[in-house]
């Protein structure tokens, strides 16, 4: 046993050199739900008044909605960073059993190094949520219109709810992880890094029923957003659900559809790298289709909880809201929208990010053998870079279509309480999104390019 934590603490250490990404992203993700269960503590040290507190207490049930979505998307996020990791190691793996390592020895080695890695995102995410946690209290202050002052704070409750969920979930993807790896048999492992991906939509019929679904909750989530908003509210996790599975299937049909048509056209198909470049996408649809679909939820989520932020509070601080009371009463719900709003959006941005470095490690073969092939390193760039901008473009169009039905409910609230400003609110929000999505897509690029050319 102590040879194999002995290996599982190597292999940490050398994981944390070469992917990085990933053991941010788990950080990032333990920070975001320690940051969401405490926020309200960040409230309580404001000095508010029992009218405010009241309110605060009285949208529990709102809170412990979005709780139990940001709690997903935790999930999401430490599911989806695990399988970028582990599906590199599969080869390493099987090099442990050609030395003579068994299949259950290497699942203590992977449920070890799984301990060790949640243990260290833990204890990152929590340190950065307490040392950001006077960047929450500005936020609270400018939202509840109170003086701010410089403190830290540090909930041990949300630390212990936390720590519980990262067990549970460390726990299943270990459990899930060695599972993977035991069943499959020794030559899937050896090949597990080189195997292509293939896009499996079905036939003509299959596809229609498809997008048939897709129509169908779009039309339930978008309806109900509309004409019966208080069910949305009262349903939101299954309405979240249903739109995050039909904009996957939406993706899967647009990518075939668009694949389709770049073939139809010979001249500029195999005009530099397009052909790759389709092929590239086409191929990694499968795999990405759900991340895109959580991704473009997550942006359309945020956004519009932004803009009822901005309105629950900017919005109302008019002399009459102002003397009245409401402007008061409204702040708590103003806080949540900005505070959750601008969560969800950075959970996007992290997914986007990890999503095209997992990518661009799992094309570097491919790429390689390009430039021994001798394409140019410009050819290659704008194979990449029309690639990234892709995928950061397809899920902001698609989170804005979302958004005509969500801010129409929005605008209905906010008119109805007398908000001043909404459309300049709106075009604020979405010049903030689209400047936020655009700075971390070069981001992206730049990671993306050293990884590919750095070889």
């Amino acid at each position: 046993m102590q040879l194999y934590l002995k290996l599982a603490v190597g292999n940490v250490r050398r994981s944390a050199r070469d992917y990085s990404v990933y053991f941010a992203t788990l950080g990032f993700a333990a920070c975001l739900l320690y940051s969401f269960v405490a926020s309200t503590d960040h409230v309580r040290t404001m000095g508010l008044s029992p009218e405010q507190m009241g309110v605060l207490g009285s949208a529990g049930d709102v809170l412990q909605a979005f709780s139990i979505f940001t709690v997903l998307v935790f999930l999401f996020l430490v599911r989806y960073a695990n399988r970028f990791l582990l599906r590199r190691r599969k080869r390493e793996f099987a090099l442990y059993e050609l030395c003579g390592m068994g299949r259950g020895a290497v699942s203590v080695v992977l449920v070890a190094e799984t301990a060790l890695v949640g243990a260290g995102a833990l204890a990152c995410g929590l340190a950065a949520g307490a040392w950001l946690s006077p960047a929450f209290g500005a936020i609270a202050a400018f939202v509840f219109n109170v003086p701010w002052r410089l403190s830290f704070t540090f909930s041990a409750s949300s630390a212990l709810w936390t720590g519980s969920c990262f067990a549970v979930v460390f726990a299943f993807n270990a459990v899930d992880g060695a599972r993977d790896v035991v069943r499959r048999p020794l030559i899937d492992l050896l090949a597990a890094d080189r195997a292509p991906e293939t896009m499996r939509l079905g036939e003509r019929a299959l596809r229609a029923g498809q997008g048939v679904l897709a129509a169908c909750l779009l039309a339930v989530v978008w309806g109900l957003c509309v004409f019966q908003p208080v069910y949305f509210i009262a349903f939101i996790i299954p309405m979240g659900l249903a739109a995050c599975f039909a904009t996957a299937l939406v993706a899967r049909l647009g990518v075939a559809r668009w694949a389709a048509h770049a073939r139809a056209s010979e001249s500029r198909y195999w005009d530099g790298l397009r052909a790759f470049t389709v092929r590239q996408v086409e191929a990694r649809v499968s795999s990405s289709s759900m991340a895109m679909a959580c991704v473009c939820v997550l942006i359309a989520v945020g956004l519009c909880m932004m803009v009822a932020g901005f309105a629950f509070s900017v919005g109302l601080r008019t002399p009459e809201m102002l003397s009245s009371g409401i402007a008061a009463s409204m702040a708590p719900i103003g806080y949540i929208g900005i505070f959750y709003g601008a969560v969800f959006l950075l959970s996007a941005v992290a997914v986007l990010a990890l999503q095209q470095l997992s990518g661009a490690e799992d094309a570097r073969r491919a790429y390689r053998v390009l430039m021994q092939l001798g394409c140019e390193h410009a050819d290659i760039r704008r194979s990449l870079r029309s690639q990234v901008r892709l995928y950061f473009v397809a899920p902001l169009v698609g989170a804005l279509i979302h958004d005509v039905f969500g801010l129409f409910l929005v605008g209905f609230l906010t008119f109805a309480l007398g908000v001043q400003g909404f459309f300049a609110i709106v075009g604020g929000v979405l010049t903030f999104v689209v400047v936020l999505m655009g700075v971390y897509g070069l981001l992206t690029v730049h990671a993306v390019e050293r990884t590919v050319l750095k070889a």
